[in-house]
């Protein structure tokens, strides 16, 4: 190398020499490693020969070491190591092991907050310290959306500074859609100076990630395996937030007056169609990802074991796929969507826009806009309500009617574990003459109410057994 001047080998393997490129004196050493064609080249800080070799000598019995022991030889940087899991995923993407829009999710955590909080900071030093302190870090250097975290005053430069990350990311996105920016969109800090705390659901989700990169740093050996971080810290569950039954019906009547009070097709049209992916939503318990994969063909009508007509539906999304089944009324909405629809063919999406091109965003503004009209817009929790609201209502709905929770977890393509956690409030609702029980001013139901019930309960399972009786003597 051009650059490298003094040159001295202190044994095969291990030169010693100084930097023609640099102003300083410091001696360097260059370390081969051993079967491999690689060096490792370390500054010994010092411009005295004798210590020079004394600690050229050190650090290559420290790279022998590491290699005996199955340590990593060489620093990396987390941004690099981070770097090197977003390619693994995005390629994992391309294969259809994970959904397409995984990846840019990780790249904006990668390359936003995560970068920010350990980017240049060598993987093999992040620690217990480094990772239990990134809850605190991100609270004090993020701001949120929702007031549900209440909320914190920041300085004008902290103002400022979430301006730029702002401007950085806007004018980041036009240029992934190749649009031309020529400078910086300017974005002005907010007048006022207290922000939302940034969600515990966000930090979680953060975490997650940066717990991912740290395991793929310890598949590559780039740190040992005690730097493994599984255990999330406790941040508290927010539970869900839903429409009341009461709620439901109101936003079921101010939604055909809204359809009503306009006279434009266009928004007629929009309207019509966002009314009933509504009532959808919150007879399925569809993720908004699977209504918009929706297409016409994965409909199909079917027939319960008492001959009563319902609707089966074949959805996709989170990379999962299942059926479901919905009432009959279900099929009703769906027909009034193809109805209007200008894409009602096989293979076409069965939420579209008004010239039948799939809606990416799902009718969010009109969404917004209708729950404003209903004055529903924000939950119990003060925080604004998404489409997202719809699927928590089935699943509260439906909890609240009896349906056995293991049977809801699969129709609703979850966990039993994720239905008890963000749904347990409901089970105390209808429980509440067992919890109540032998308090003051609570009375027990009257015998001959539980008598009635009784009776009809076994005459429902009397006619169950020669139902089944029937079926098997048929067959």
């Amino acid at each position: 190398m051009a650059f490298i001047t003094e040159k001295e080998e202190l044994k095969p393997g291990l030169i010693l020499f100084r930097r023609g490129d640099v102003e300083h004196r410091m001696w360097y050493c260059r370390m081969k490693m051993p079967k491999a064609d690689r060096y490792k080249t370390v500054s010994l800080k010092t411009t005295d020969i004798s210590a020079a070799r004394e600690r050229a000598f050190d650090q290559d019995a420290d790279v022998r070491f590491r290699i005996k022991h199955d340590v990593p030889v060489f620093n990396r940087p987390f941004r690099d190591v981070a770097r090197e899991y977003l390619l693994t995923q995005e390629a994992r993407a391309k294969r259809g092991e994970i959904s397409a829009a995984r990846p840019k999710k990780l790249r904006a955590v990668i390359e936003g907050t995560l970068d920010r909080y350990a980017g240049s900071t060598q993987v093999h030093l992040i620690g217990d310290e480094r990772w239990g302190g990134y809850p605190a870090w991100r609270r004090e250097n993020g701001a949120g959306r929702n007031r549900r975290n209440g909320v914190r005053e920041v300085t004008d430069e902290m103002a400022q500074s979430f301006a730029d990350h702002e401007s950085a990311r806007r004018t980041k996105v036009q240029h992934t859609k190749r649009i031309r920016v020529l400078k910086p969109i300017a974005v002005q800090p907010k007048d006022a100076r207290a922000v939302p705390f940034i969600s515990d659901s966000t930090i979680r989700f953060e975490m997650s990630i940066f717990g991912a990169v740290m395991n793929y740093a310890i598949k590559k050996r780039y740190v040992p395996a005690s730097q493994r971080f599984d255990e999330r810290p406790k941040l508290k569950t927010m539970r869900r937030d839903e429409f009341t039954l009461e709620e439901y019906r109101k936003l079921h009547t101010v939604g055909r007056k809204w359809i009503a009070e306009t006279n434009k097709p266009s928004s007629v049209w929009y309207r019509t169609v966002t009314y009933n992916m509504i009532l959808i939503a919150c007879n399925t318990g569809m993720r908004p990802a699977e209504m918009k994969n929706l297409r016409w063909r994965d409909i199909m009508p079917a027939k319960d074991r008492e001959g009563r007509e319902i609707v089966v539906l074949f959805v996709q999304g989170k990379g999962k796929s299942r059926k479901l089944v919905a009432p009959k009324s279900v099929g009703d909405y769906l027909e009034r969507i193809r109805t209007i629809s200008k894409a009602t063919a096989p293979d076409d999406r069965v939420f579209t826009t008004i010239t039948g091109q799939p809606a990416k965003m799902l009718y969010s503004s009109l969404i917004a806009g209708l729950l404003n009209e209903a004055n529903l817009r924000e939950g119990t929790q003060g925080v604004p309500r998404s489409t997202y609201c719809f699927r928590h209502t089935y699943a509260t709905l439906r909890l609240q009617e009896g349906v056995d929770v293991y049977f809801l977890a699969e129709q609703m393509g979850t966990s039993v574990h994720m239905i008890e956690q963000h749904y347990g409030h409901v089970n105390t609702i209808k429980h509440a003459d067992r919890v109540l029980q032998g308090m003051a001013g609570w009375e027990m139901p009257h015998p001959e109410v539980d008598v009635t019930k009784a009776k009809a309960s076994k005459a429902a399972e009397t006619h169950d057994k020669s139902k089944r009786g029937q079926h098997r003597r048929i067959g």
